[in-house]
């Protein structure tokens, strides 16, 4: 297994001293496996697409205007 060093601010690192029986390695794998799942699963159903990004930032674009309009009436 290889190591890697992660670097988190030090008012995070006093907090996570208070939980001193969690395992925070094991926190952080866990959630960097997440994320690179989450990642090969967007690129899946990315390669599947037949937009364009000009259709996609239309569409962006077009969700955008409709969540400015609901939330800032």
């Amino acid at each position: 297994m290889t190591n890697i060093t992660l670097s988190v601010p030090t008012d995070l690192h006093k907090k996570m001293k208070q939980f001193s029986e969690v395992r925070w390695s094991e926190v952080a794998r866990k959630a960097i496996q997440q994320r690179v799942n989450d990642l090969e699963t967007l690129e899946r159903i990315a390669s599947k697409s037949k937009l364009t990004e000009k259709d996609a930032k239309e569409l962006a674009d077009k969700i955008n205007k409709a969540a400015s309009k609901k939330f800032l009436v």
